[in-house]
């Protein structure tokens, strides 16, 4: 199969959304737009026009204003957007009030002691009830807007309506996955000083029930030491077996009498409905924070607006989501996928929540897709590799239920997206989507009216100026590797870093926006530098190009001065020999020689039990030459045991990197790893290779 030759292409595009929506453009303004370019052109250079018919035909719910945004600004100055506007997230999320549609299911992974968990379901009007108990329970505690309310759980019920209840009445939600540590979520908390506390008393994940309690106990005695108290500590009794309260401390509320503090005085609400907190379009809804790999997390300010507005682009124009859509998203509470999923309410959909491994029972996940009916299935790059050294879910399960799979979290190979329609289902939209925490929502992916090709995001987002641009600042031609910036500013970005000015001393602000100012604009003059490896392809089918992500900038492989992405190893390694078991995972960083020059260096997981050949060393360095170049060509291969991984399951090259090149290993922050102790390896290693270079 040729390049040019689409995987999949839509029965239809000219009934897709993204071109019922270019229809009422051309008719509004009197164009003829025609393909999917054209209408990307026009939004990324009629900026005001197009956000404002972006809230339009979304039926944002809220007051908009005449204004949208001061377009002489340039991107650096980060413009305030819809400065009339008054808008409330939460209550955009919860228009619904079905007493029949379901709203939120909750799954979760069976246990030997409970083989056959039941599913908790609620409806939208019991989700509205939830939500508005406990906006009068926080109300009764204190909460003000501004305030920060966290939650350290697992991805349950409970979680998407403390997130609801927070941000209705103008608070600040901040989320940590009950799988992180409890010095990575002290790192985290006691930058924004929560106000409440909410945590899970156990969660399961591979078949185990795991206390969480003793991590939430260390997490607040930490906090304690630095004098950040929070108000309230509540506890959400996670699992059906007996509670135990001999490890609770003095002071912790339990969620149910949480819930009766609101229902005595039953505030923030008025004759049955919640009186939401319409604030500015520009005011903080949640922190996100950076992985914090090498240093202190980035608490990372979104603004209210910008979140509803770009998801309900996202998934209305874009991805062509529907109200009978069941929306399943595998993530963990912590990861900015989780707020990409919830905001799935928006639409009315059905939200799948999943709390567990996904790859114990790799029928798992597939079974309830059958079971549950769901039409849009999102996971992660890495597990759709895992899934393909072994398991078909085709063969296995009907899955005539799917009509979208969403991949990210790493760059999905052409490989893994041919085995994805041969293996899994051969007439889905399977939209690679790339973004990040930074913005937590898109720069480039799905596209209901467009083909999708092997190895390529469809297309880069209406609304977003991304380009491709040398080191240097020059804009590169169609399929030349280059950085991913975006040239126009956009409703997502974020407010700032924490704190924002009204939220911390002046000091304490202007290093914040200090830091805003290096991360995303230091790099290349007057354009936001995201940090990502890439290439936008000559366009076909009228996409203008689609994406192909090639890495992160700061892990780009440069042998002999020739830059490449350590995707293109990964894609090899792939398709060669994850498939066949001979490799179970591989890292590849860049080893400084001399001066500028640096050497590849590949580092191989094998199976348990086998050792790295000199056959196997000569049989990969033959396929990386005979599918890529011979510059591609690693100069040394090394078996590791391990390859260290983020919490939300992103290879650290960058680190591996600065190690392997004589960085210390007191740069590291364990406690955002998911296993820090394989690091000590590749620092000795590092010492032997700096002896031999």
């Amino acid at each position: 199969m040729s390049d040019d030759t689409p995987l999949y292409r839509p029965q239809n595009s000219d009934t897709s959304a993204t071109f019922r929506f270019r229809d009422l453009v051309n008719a509004k303004y009197g164009l003829s737009l025609r393909t999917y370019h054209d209408l990307w052109l026009w939004s990324t250079s009629h900026v005001s026009d197009f956000w404002s018919d972006a809230w339009d035909v979304t039926n944002i719910i809220g007051e908009k204003g005449a204004r949208v945004v001061d377009e002489s600004v340039n991107i650096t100055g980060n413009p305030p957007w819809f400065p009339e506007a008054r808008v409330n997230w939460a209550e955009n999320m919860l228009h619904c009030r079905s007493t029949e549609k379901v709203a939120l299911i909750q799954a979760t992974e069976p246990t030997p002691l409970n083989p056959t968990p039941d599913l908790r379901q609620y409806t939208y009007a019991e989700l509205y009830d939830l939500v508005s108990r406990l906006v009068s329970s926080l109300l009764a505690n204190g909460l003000k807007p501004g305030d920060r309310v966290a939650s350290y759980s697992s991805n349950c019920i409970e979680n998407v309506a403390l997130c609801l209840a927070t941000t209705a009445v103008g608070g600040i939600w901040v989320a940590a996955a009950a799988d992180f540590g409890p010095a990575g979520v002290l790192e985290r908390f006691e930058q924004v000083q929560p106000k409440f506390i909410f945590a899970v008393d156990a969660l399961i994940y591979n078949a185990k029930v795991h206390d969480h309690l003793a991590k939430l106990t260390t997490l607040l005695s930490g906090l304690a030491a630095k004098s950040l108290n929070p108000a309230k500590v509540v506890v959400i009794h996670a699992l059906l077996n007996i509670e135990d309260r001999s490890a609770w401390k003095d002071g912790w509320v339990s969620w149910e009498d949480f819930l009766l503090e609101g229902d005595a005085k039953k505030l923030g609400r008025a004759h049955g409905e919640i009186l939401w907190h319409r604030a500015s379009f520009n005011w903080p809804l949640w922190i996100l924070f950076s992985s914090g790999s090498t240093g202190r997390p980035k608490a990372i300010v979104h603004r209210a607006g910008g979140m509803l507005l770009q998801a309900k682009k996202e998934f209305v124009i874009c991805a062509d989501l529907k109200p009978e859509d069941v929306f399943f998203y595998y993530t963990t509470t912590g990861w900015m996928m989780y707020n990409f999923l919830i905001s799935g309410l928006s639409l009315g959909c059905t939200l799948v929540l999943f709390d567990g491994s996904p790859l114990r029972d790799p029928a798992l996940l597939w079974k309830l897709t059958d079971d549950l009916k769901i039409s849009i299935f999102g996971t992660s790059a890495k597990y759709i590799e895992q899934l393909s050294k072994g398991y078909k879910p085709r063969y296995q399960h009907n899955l005539s239920s799917l009509r979208h799979i969403y991949s990210t979290g790493s760059p999905l190979s052409a490989e893994l997206f041919r085995w994805t329609y041969e293996n899994i289902h051969p007439d889905i939209l399977l939209g690679s989507i790339t973004g990040g925490t930074d913005i937590c929502s898109l720069f480039a992916g799905m596209c209901s009216a467009l083909p999708v090709y092997a190895g390529e995001i469809q297309c880069r987002m209406l609304g977003l100026a991304v380009e491709s641009y040398s080191e240097t600042g020059r804009l590169n031609a169609p399929d030349e590797p280059g950085e991913l910036v975006c040239l126009k500013p956009f409703p997502c970005m974020p407010a700032g870093f924490w704190p924002l000015p009204g939220f911390g001393t002046d000091d304490e602000v202007a290093a914040a926006i200090a830091k805003y100012k290096r991360a995303y604009f230091a790099e290349i003059e007057g354009v936001w530098y995201h940090g990502d490896h890439i290439v936008i392809t000559r366009s076909r089918a009228g996409n203008g190009g689609g994406v192909v992500m090639l890495g992160r900038s700061d892990g780009v492989l440069n042998p002999g001065g020739i830059r490449f992405g350590s995707s293109e190893l990964y894609d090899v390694i792939d398709s060669a020999f994850s498939a066949t078991g001979k490799i179970v995972d591989c890292l590849a960083v860049g080893h400084t020689i001399g001066g500028s020059d640096e050497q590849v260096i590949l580092f191989v997981k094998l199976p348990d039990s086998e050792e790295l050949s000199p056959a196997l060393v000569r049989q990969i360095k033959e396929e990386v030459r005979a599918r890529r170049t011979a510059r591609h060509v690693p100069a040394q291969i090394i078996q590791v045991w391990d390859i260290p991984y983020t919490l939300n399951g992103k290879k650290v090259e960058v680190l591996v990197k600065k190690i392997v090149n004589g960085a210390s290993l007191s740069i590291v922050n364990p406690a955002t790893l998911a296993n820090p102790e394989c690091l000590e390896f590749y620092h000795n290693i590092g010492i032997e290779l700096r002896k031999t270079a």
